[in-house]
Formats: C-alpha cells, structure tokens, sequence
C-alpha cells in the first residue's frame, strides 16, 4: 500500500512538471546561502523573493563596475560622447592593478573597445581610461557615480570611491590624492542598480553575454569572467543566463550579479562574499532555481 501511495505521488510530482513546464532542477526550498549577503528579485515584478544581510555593507570590487557601465551607455545616449570617440590611456589608467589589460599611457582605443572590456573582462584600466575621457578626471566621475546613486533611490550604505571599486592599494602608484577611501555597496543596492540598467539600457546584455573579446590592435583575447552564460557551457553554466558581473577583493572575497530569463520571467541575483570563485557560481544557482521555482511562469 505504502509503495502505490508513494509511486502515485511520483506521478502527480511529474505531472506538475510537465503542465508548469518547471524543470526537475527548479524544484527547491529556500536555500541555504553560503555568502556574506545575498539577494534575489524578480525583475518584472520588484518582488525581493530573498534577502539574506542584504543591507550589509561590503567592498564590492568590480560589481561597482555597474555603475561605471550605467554612466558610459548613459553619455552615450545623450551624446555626450560617441562609441568610436578615442580614448587616451593616461598614466594613472595605465598602473592600477587587478584584472587589466596592460594598457600603456599614450595607448589610444576607442569608447567601444574599452567598454566592452569594462564589460566582459571588469578590465579596470579601460575603466579609469573612461572615467576620465567622460568626466576630466575620475574624482569628477566618481562625484557623478555618487549623485546618480541617490537619484536612482540606491541607500545611504552605498558610496562609491573610484570607477573600479579597487581598494586604495590596488590603485597603484599614480592615483591622484583625490581618489581615496573604499567603495562599500549593499547587495540590495547592487540589485537595484542592475535592474535600472537592465531596464534603461538592456542593451547591456549584447556585451555581458559575449563569450570573449579582442583588442585587436594588441592581438590578446579576454574571457568573460562570468561562467554561468549559457553560451559558454561547462558545470557551472545556467540556461538563460546573460550577464552581468563578477567582482573579487581579498578582504570581502568574491561577487557575483547574475541575471538569467526563463518563459518570460527574468530574476537578478546578488551573491556577495564567497570564499572561493567558484562558491559564488554555485550560490547564484541555489538563488536562480529558488526564484524559478517559486515565481508563477507566463
């Protein structure tokens, strides 16, 4: 008798399944989150489906790189600057650490070539490159990161520093004295910031989602830090995922933005905090399957 009850509920499971159209690897509790923060939130809807620390400060490294992002698409659609503008390679550009691209100073690219890097590599150089090509000076960038964080309703907890989210030390020795002090961000806010550029440029997706790029004038190639596109295959790949950014420092470990779209239903997810590069992969997925399954498909 045990054995038919238990078979039956089998069928009903499956048959669920099949009518919700919910793959058998959606179907999850609320996880258990093995970050500093976490948050997940259905795009469409602003419903938060978790949150965990999410109000916790933290140095979220190239995640800030969001926002750097938002201001570039920004100037660009307000004809600020163009995407085939050059952009000169200052010294300053030229001697921050991190994931870069060895940029020298008097290196002349484009808008385009140094933001899809900023974008697919988080190549902090192209970002300070920009930062100044924009503003005259990444201080002058930075004040504008800060106003438009308040305009788009991001918290007090939130205050950026510098367009890399770089520690001072990781600067190198040219950073002007005006750039000083650590980036913190929240990983609510970091969800707030994706959804408003998701949602006034999803054009972003076209450059988070590309598997690698190239400069050509140096002859190198750069992977996408992010190992959860769909595209790219591989144990930690999600379907539907395309974007958005990775970020690691060594004192608040490493980061994760993830985005991904199933039957209409696109979710942002924030893992902040991980000991490993890997971790932050296999946290986001607990989130994404969490939200696929608890959320109603169209």
């Amino acid at each position: 008798m045990k054995k038919w009850w238990k078979r039956a509920g089998m069928l009903f499971t499956l048959l669920i399944i099949i009518y919700l159209g919910v793959k058998p690897d959606m179907l999850v509790g609320k996880p258990g989150i093995k970050a500093e923060s976490a948050v997940l939130m259905d795009m469409n809807s602003e419903q938060i489906l978790m949150n965990y620390n999410g109000s916790e400060e933290i140095a979220p490294a190239g995640v800030s790189k969001l926002m750097t992002e938002l201001l570039i698409m920004e100037s660009v659609a307000n004809g600020d600057i163009r995407w085939d503008d050059p952009v000169n390679v200052s010294r300053y550009a030229s001697s921050v650490s991190g994931n870069q691209l060895a940029l020298k100073q008097g290196d002349r690219f484009t808008v385009e070539e140094l933001f899809q890097v900023v974008a697919v590599y988080s190549a902090n150089d192209a970002a300070v490159a920009l930062a100044e090509h924009i503003s005259g000076s990444e201080h002058q960038f930075v004040e504008r990161m800060n106003r438009k964080a308040a305009e788009i309703g991001l918290s007090g907890d939130t205050h950026f520093t510098n367009s890399t989210g770089l520690s001072e030390a990781m600067l190198g020795p040219n950073r002007p004295q005006d750039i000083q002090g650590q980036t913190l961000m929240t990983a609510m806010d970091a969800c707030k910031l994706a959804r408003y550029l998701l949602n006034h440029h999803p054009e972003i997706l076209k450059a988070s989602s590309q598997m690698q790029v190239s400069m050509h004038q140096k002859g190198i190639y750069m992977s996408n830090t992010n190992w959860m596109l769909s595209s790219i295959g591989g144990v930690y790949a999600y379907d539907g995922n395309d974007g958005l950014k990775t970020g690691y420092d060594k004192d608040s470990g490493y980061h994760f933005v993830g985005t991904a779209e199933r039957n209409g239903k696109r979710l942002i997810s924030v893992v902040f905090g991980t000991d490993t590069r890997e971790a932050r992969f296999v946290e986001t997925r607990k989130l994404l399957n969490y939200g696929f399954s608890s959320t109603k498909v169209n």
